[in-house]
């Protein structure tokens, strides 16, 4: 088994499945990254785990139908081709 482009995509759309299905309520919020602990003062510089927890967020909320296709597709490929 070749370690290859597809293999790394693969794993990237893992990843992406990861944190997609997070629950905000349930474990961000219990782990200290819930959307509360995001508030920063007027004209600051966000740090780095308000930076994480957009990306959390946008993630979430963006990816939410592509991942549906794209996961739909390497299901496909794996009945296909094994």
């Amino acid at each position: 088994m070749a370690f290859g482009l597809y293999s790394l995509l693969e794993a990237a759309l893992l990843c992406i499945n990861a944190i997609a299905v997070l629950h905000e309520e349930r474990f961000l919020s219990k782990v200290g990254w819930g959307s509360d602990q995001s508030v920063g003062g007027f004209g600051e510089e966000p740090g780095m785990k308000a930076q994480i927890i957009n990306l959390v967020r946008s993630i979430r909320t963006v990816m939410r139908v592509p991942l549906i296709f794209l996961n739909s597709v390497v299901i496909v490929i794996k009945l296909i081709f094994g």
